[in-house]
C-alpha cells in the first residue's frame, strides 16, 4: 500500500467512484475491497448498513470510531493507522481506507503467530500457552519490536478491544500497521489485545512526549474533530487515558477475565 505522502492524491480516496473486487468473509461485518477508480488505489469499504449492532458500543457507527482512530493515530505522530475517511461509497456511507500490501510466504514468524511451546523464536516474546485443536501445546507470541510496541501503546490509548494479530501488518514499506479499529475509544476499560508481551514495563520518554502533546491538544480543534464520531464523555475517557500513561508510564497488565479477543487472529 502506498502511504498519505507517496504522491497519490488524497482525491483518490476521497471523491474517487469505488468498484468491488471482493469480500473479506471471515469478517464481523461487511468488508469489501475496492479499486478507486482512475486512482490506481486500492482500498477496503466497510458500508454503515452491512455493521452488526452491538449492545456495548450503540454509539455513533462502528465506521465512525475506525475514522477517529485514524485522527488519533495522525495527531500523535505515529501513523499506525493506514489514511481513513468517511465517505459515500457504492453502498452507501461507510468507512475507506487504504490497502496495505504485505509480502506473501515472507520466511519466518509473523509478527503475532503461534509456535510451539519449546520454539519460540529469539527477538519474540511469549504471551501465552494453550492447545491447538490437535490438543498440542501451543505459545502465543509476538515480535519484540518498536513499530509493534507502538501500536500497543496506541492501543492502550484508544483502549482497542480486538486487538487480533491478524489486525498487526507489515507493509511492503518496512512500517508496521494496524487495521480493524471498529470497536475502540469507549468510555469504560475494554482493552483486549494479542499485545501483551510488554505488561509492566515502562514506557519510552520518545513515546511519552508524543502523549504529553496529544493530550494537550485533545481539547482543541482535534477533540472538535473526534466529537463527530465519539461522545463528550469517550472523549473526556480518552483524554483520562492518556493522562494516566504519563502520571504512571508502564504498559498495563490484564485486569479483565477476557484480556485477549477470541478468536487470536
Amino acid at each position: 500500500m502506498k502511504s498519505r505522502n507517496d504522491g497519490v492524491s488524497d482525491d483518490g480516496l476521497h471523491t474517487a467512484e469505488l468498484t468491488v473486487i471482493g469480500q473479506v468473509t471471515t469478517a464481523s461485518n461487511v468488508t469489501l475491497v475496492c479499486e478507486a477508480d482512475g486512482a490506481g488505489l486500492r482500498v477496503v469499504y466497510k458500508p454503515v448498513r452491512g455493521e452488526r449492532p452491538l449492545w456495548d458500543f450503540p454509539d455513533g457507527t462502528l465506521a465512525g470510531r475506525e475514522v477517529a482512530s485514524y485522527l488519533v493515530s495522525e495527531a500523535i505522530g505515529w501513523g499506525v493507522i493506514p489514511e481513513t475517511v468517511l465517505r459515500e461509497g457504492p453502498f452507501g456511507p461507510g468507512m475507506v481506507q487504504r490497502w496495505i500490501d504485505t509480502a506473501e510466504d515472507a520466511p519466518g514468524p509473523d509478527l503475532v503467530d503461534l509456535v510451539p511451546v519449546d520454539a519460540v523464536p529469539e527477538g519474540y516474546r511469549e504471551v501465552l500457552r494453550a492447545l491447538d485443536p490437535g490438543g498440542h501445546p501451543v505459545s502465543l507470541v509476538h515480535a519484540d519490536d518498536p513499530r509493534l510496541h507502538r501500536m500497543a501503546v496506541l492501543d492502550v490509548l484508544l483502549n482497542n478491544a480486538d486487538r487480533k494479530g491478524g489486525h498487526a501488518l507489515e507493509g511492503l514499506d518496512g512500517r508496521v500497521y494496524g487495521v480493524d479499529h471498529g470497536i475502540c475509544l469507549h468510555s469504560e476499560p475494554k482493552l483486549r489485545t494479542v499485545l501483551w508481551g510488554w505488561a509492566g514495563e515502562p514506557i519510552g520518554d520518545e513515546l511519552l512526549t508524543d502523549i504529553t502533546v496529544f493530550v494537550k491538544a485533545l481539547p482543541g480543534e482535534l477533540g472538535d474533530r473526534l466529537a463527530e464520531f465519539l461522545t463528550d464523555t469517550e472523549i473526556d475517557a480518552l483524554e483520562t487515558r492518556g493522562r494516566a500513561l504519563l502520571e504512571e508510564p508502564v504498559m498495563p497488565r490484564p485486569v479483565s477475565q477476557r484480556p485477549i479477543p477470541w478468536p487470536a487472529f
